[in-house]
């Protein structure tokens, strides 16, 4: 964990330790294989904008369908954002461009002018008082919240509809733990509350879920910033490269600190 703190637009974020990804896997009571990859170090994030989901709608912004130029060369991780926006699962803003309004009570990923980020739910907490934010998704309501599963969590069709409205299939997650770090869960067959309990037990006090389904759980890493990327996620089925290739989807990127 980190060693040490440093204060950026009004949040404490771990800088301690190298930049970089540590991978867990927990198992279930049920059965559910979840991996978990939690970014430590000084990481920065950047939300970037899909070529068709929001596409256009986001207006003219830097982080669009692929990770080129500089942004390649400190890439550390790539993973999947939440719900395409006609969903209506919450709102999204970009680079100040707010593309659907942000909605009170939701669970949002802020990522604020330098790149440090926090889960939590808007209007609760979030944004941190002076923040100067610069990019949020939401999407639903929280999955965990104070330490433990929210009560929603246990209700596995209040999470987006599935394929053949299956109770178990692939889904993600992101959390924050007490040190600041994020934390990305997924499993290419689990439920909310499989997510829910592998990050409350592997340290997670905030998460909310992102998208479900096989298409569109990904996760890729580099075990150097701009190395080559691999699969996160055991049986997920786009190719590591995707983020880099382009993408139709808004996904999250995990950056070392520009120079």
């Amino acid at each position: 964990a980190s060693t040490g703190w440093a204060a950026a637009a009004g949040r404490s974020v771990p800088r301690g330790g190298p930049a970089g990804v540590t991978f867990s896997q927990v198992t279930t009571t049920d059965g559910s294989l979840i991996t978990i990859a939690t970014f430590r170090g000084p990481v920065q994030y950047a939300l970037h904008n899909g070529s068709d989901d929001p596409g256009p709608l986001a207006g003219p912004v830097k982080a669009g369908p692929k990770v080129t130029g500089t942004e390649r060369e400190r890439l550390l991780a790539a993973f999947n954002s939440g719900f395409k926006l006609d969903a209506l699962a919450g709102g999204y803003e970009q680079e100040g461009h707010v593309v659907r309004a942000l909605r009170q009570g939701l669970a949002s990923l802020v990522i604020d002018t330098s790149g440090q980020a926090s889960v939590g739910v808007w209007g609760r907490g979030l944004p941190v008082k002076g923040e100067a934010v610069y990019s949020v998704r939401q999407n639903l309501w929280a999955l965990v919240a104070n330490g433990k599963p929210t009560t929603e969590s246990a209700l596995w069709w209040r999470w987006g509809g599935t394929l053949g409205h299956a109770e178990y299939v692939a889904r993600s997650a992101l959390g924050e733990n007490a040190a600041g770090e994020l934390m990305y869960a997924a499993s290419m067959s689990t439920t909310p509350a499989d997510l829910a309990e592998a990050l409350t037990g592997s340290g997670a006090r905030s998460a909310m879920e992102l998208d479900i389904n096989p298409e569109w759980v990904q996760l890729d890493t580099a075990s150097r910033p701009g190395g080559p990327l691999s699969p996160g996620v055991p049986g997920q089925h786009r190719p590591a490269s995707q983020y880099l290739t382009g993408w139709t989807r808004d996904f999250i990127t995990v950056l070392t600190p520009a120079p």
